[in-house]
Parts: structure tokens; sequence; C-alpha cells
């Protein structure tokens, strides 16, 4: 079964992320052949980068780096769930992706993105693919843009417009063929 890590990219403390990676995770779950951990980058709680070596060295001195390693090097793939700030993705998560190198290495990863307003966030999404796809992630080919966010989030938690859920289904499907891929070539190495 392939070990999935939906990652919430907000640390913002009323980040409607939680919520939203909270449902992404249901889903997965749901659509079977995954193993579902839920991931709040806010409570890894990540440092300004602070390792006196490059990350393509995997020689870590701080145990936050150990742990955020063990933690993600633990996955077979990834869901980022992340929100657009000012036409962007947040720091936090960059600072994230770039405390790691090699155990982001040949990972299939989804992009769900979220913003208030009509783009869902897609401009984030698409400024960080080249990023992934720098560090050696597999990128599905779709992705899911979430518009209007704090209309979809009540007191029941997120609530997916009509058709969001096979949208989520197709990225899922991606996720999982570029899993089964990945090892097939693990294999075959």
């Amino acid at each position: 079964m392939t070990r999935l890590h939906v990652i919430s990219a907000a640390t913002r403390p009323t980040s409607s992320s939680r919520p939203l990676t909270h449902w992404v995770a249901e889903q997965a779950h749901a659509r079977g052949g995954f193993e579902v951990t839920p991931v709040d980058l806010a409570t890894i709680a990540l440092p300004f980068l602070d390792e006196p070596e490059y990350a393509s060295t995997g020689n870590y001195a701080h145990q936050h780096t150990r742990d955020w390693s063990a933690l993600v090097d633990s996955a077979d793939a990834f869901v980022f769930v992340l929100p657009m700030y000012n036409g962007g993705f947040t720091a936090p998560f960059k600072n994230a992706i770039d405390f790691l190198y090699r155990e982001w290495q040949g990972k299939p990863v989804g992009i769900v993105s979220y913003s208030a307003g009509p783009t869902g966030g897609a401009p984030a999404a698409e400024m960080l693919l080249p990023v992934l796809t720098r560090i050696g992630m597999r990128p599905a080919e779709r992705s899911v843009a979430v518009a209007g966010i704090p209309d979809l989030i009540g007191p029941n938690g997120f609530q997916a417009p009509e058709g969001l859920a096979e949208e989520l289904a197709g990225v899922l499907d991606d996720v999982a063929a570029l899993a089964v891929l990945r090892t097939h070539e693990t294999v075959m190495a």
C-alpha cells in the first residue's frame, strides 16, 4: 500500500488549510490503495533553514531536521495542500522543502491549491512546479484549485463544491499511477 502524506503547507493559525487537508485525507483514504497520514506544517514548526551543511549531504546537525527527514522519508507519495498568498506559495513551505533533498527524490506529488479569490491558488501551484521538478519529485499531471475558500469552510469543516471530489480523484489516480511506476522502476534497478 502506498504511504501518502497529505501536507497542509500553511502555518497561519487561522488557515483554511487544515479543514481542506482533512477533507483531502478523507478522500484519499476512501479511495483505497493509500495509507494516509495528514501532516500539519504548522505543528512541525521548522525554524528558517539553520543547517550548516547543504541538504544534499544528508548531514543534519539539528534534531528538528532529523525528525522532518524521517517523516518525509517515510512517505511514498505526497499531496500538498497549499494556500496562495500574494500570488505565490508561502516562505515557510519553501523553507520546509529546502531543509531536505534526498528524501523528496523520485516521489510522486499532487497539488491542491486554494485561495479566497477566483484563481483557487493556481498561480501558487504553477510557481511551485519548477521547485518540485528541481528536487526530483514527480508532479501529477492534474491538480486541483479551490476558489472562494472562505465560503467553503463551516462549522462542519470543509464543504466541497460539486465536482471537486471528482477532480481530486483524478489527482489521486495520477499520484497512485506514479507511485506504481516508481515501485516498478525501483524493482527493475
